[in-house]
């Protein structure tokens, strides 16, 4: 397994993106530069998966503007939620276990592109 390097220091240097990468299955969700340094070096993969599956909820589709939420508990269990903007829940998931670094990390989904809030 490898070594996970994220801290929340390296997200500061994504202010833009140059890059964009095609999810390998969902194709019609796009993501930054930022978001895959993020998946490379904390290893959620599985969390920009889980950002492009959701936009086949109804509920979560209809929002145009995203925020995705991973909070990280100390037992390693987490909870994922996407919200509005204005902080109305439209889309919850329990994590039973994450070896995700970070205590918290947010995304935003917008013109089907996840991106780190810098890069907005």
């Amino acid at each position: 397994m490898n070594q996970k390097t994220l801290t929340k220091a390296n997200l500061a240097y994504f202010t833009g993106s140059e890059q964009w990468y095609r999810h390998g299955l969902a194709r019609n969700a796009l993501y930054t530069e930022g978001a895959q340094f993020v998946a490379e070096h904390g290893g959620p993969y599985w969390l920009i998966d889980e950002i492009a599956y959701g936009q086949a909820e109804p509920a979560v589709a209809a929002v145009e503007f995203q925020v995705w939420r991973l909070a990280v508990n100390p037992d390693q269990t987490a909870i994922l939620t996407c919200d509005d903007g204005n902080n109305r829940v439209v889309f919850t998931k329990q994590i039973e276990y994450t070896d995700f670094p970070l205590t918290e990390i947010r995304f935003y989904f917008t013109n089907s592109t996840i991106l780190l809030p810098n890069e907005y």
